[in-house]
């Protein structure tokens, strides 16, 4: 496929330092991209899919770092809720792809508004909610649509796990029990990884198998990062504590109160996926939601995604959320980065999207105008080299 004559984003971070899009070719083979050429094509290769791109802006597929695409499925109640087993505050064996259904409609209209990847996971009802993936958009069978699987393990501070678990008359009730149960079930984990190390020299230490601990030995072992739901300021900090405690990587998802702390978020060497800022404050510790968020984050030299935690913002307006978000003062290219190559850096995933690079998955959204223009249209969508709108 050849997408010819097309103004040309391409959001690489590794290029010369020059943003400035383009006109050019993009050469996709295999689902991959193969070769970008500088400049308007005149020759039709014959034998080859043509898509004429005169006037027409490309941008990477667009990004989702924090979302619940298929857990909530649309226009219906609790037969679809599949994002929160609020049964028990510590849950960290569930995993997002046995709750997913790619069925949902949310699917195709995330990708006809250019939205080709997404961390979709559970809800902020457990201390410890489960597994995040990676997914893209597009396809009929879970398996077949991951990109990064488990992806991170999500966590929740606040009101969420307080008004749960105290309608249920049990812990945690408090943020402090809150703190306390997260810190039990890491305690444990690396009791348990102990045994499990030792457990490969000596057959007789190896501990009974434990779901819920098994699930944890990735965080431990850095190989993902805990998914901190953290609104206010407080929150924030106590996630910053207890990963610090136990020596494990975070994302500060939410973060709709770092805008207080920027300069302790930057200290800590932590990024941020921001949102959704789109709304009412519906409680106590959204007082502070303001599209002022990004901006002071980014200008604070900390790397920011934008997300819509879906289905409280519909996936496929993430361009807007990005869009409010430079109208509210966050630099426009660093809008346009929080929905592309931010996010695909953040989960850990930029060496196959993100940005329009030889090599990468040939995800890809052609746009008539511009994408913080809502009278602008996706023209086609393409997922690892598929036009799939």
């Amino acid at each position: 496929m050849i997408i010819r004559n097309a103004m040309i984003h391409t959001m690489d971070r590794n290029d010369s330092g020059e943003h400035s899009p383009f006109i050019g070719t993009i050469v996709i083979d295999c689902g991959k991209i193969k070769e970008i050429v500088k400049g308007e094509n005149t020759e039709m290769t014959s034998g080859e899919d043509i898509i004429d791109g005169t006037g027409k802006n490309v941008f990477p597929g667009f990004i989702d770092a924090h979302c619940h695409l298929g857990m909530w499925e649309d226009a219906i109640g609790f037969e679809g809720d599949d994002g929160n087993e609020a049964t028990s505050p510590i849950t960290p064996e569930l995993r997002a792809i046995d709750g997913i259904n790619p069925m949902d409609r949310t699917f195709v209209e995330s990708y006809q508004g250019g939205v080709t990847t997404v961390a979709t996971g559970p809800g902020s009802a457990n201390v410890l909610g489960g597994q995040f993936a990676v997914i893209k958009t597009f396809g009929k069978r879970v398996d077949d649509m991951i990109v990064m699987e488990p992806a991170a393990m999500k966590c929740a501070f606040g009101e969420n796990p307080k008004r749960v678990y105290a309608e249920k008359k049990q812990s945690p009730n408090t943020r402090m029990a809150i703190a306390s149960e997260l810190r039990n079930q890491l305690f444990k984990a690396k009791e348990y990884l102990k045994k499990v190390e030792e457990g490969k020299k000596d057959e007789t230490k190896k501990p009974p198998f434990d779901i819920k601990m098994e699930s944890l030995l990735p965080v431990l072992r850095k190989e993902i990062p805990l998914k901190a739901h953290a609104h206010r300021a407080d929150d924030i900090l106590t996630a910053i504590r207890i990963a610090k405690e136990f020596d494990v990587r975070l994302t500060l998802d939410h973060c709709t109160e770092g805008h207080l702390i920027p300069e302790i978020i930057k200290a800590e060497g932590l990024s941020a996926i921001v949102g959704p800022s789109f709304g009412d404050r519906s409680k106590f510790e959204l007082k502070n939601l303001t599209f002022d968020t990004p901006g002071v984050l980014s200008k604070a030299g900390i790397k920011i995604a934008i997300m819509t935690d879906h289905p409280v913002v519909p996936l496929h307006y993430l361009p807007m959320m990005a869009a409010l978000s430079a109208k509210a003062g966050l630099d426009p290219y660093e809008a346009l980065a929080a929905i592309t190559i931010n996010p695909a850096e953040i989960l850990g995933i930029d060496h196959l999207v993100g940005s329009i690079t030889v090599g990468k998955d040939a995800d890809l959204v052609l746009y008539e105008g511009h994408p913080f223009d809502l009278q602008s249209k996706v023209i086609h969508t393409i997922i690892d080299g598929v036009v799939v709108y």
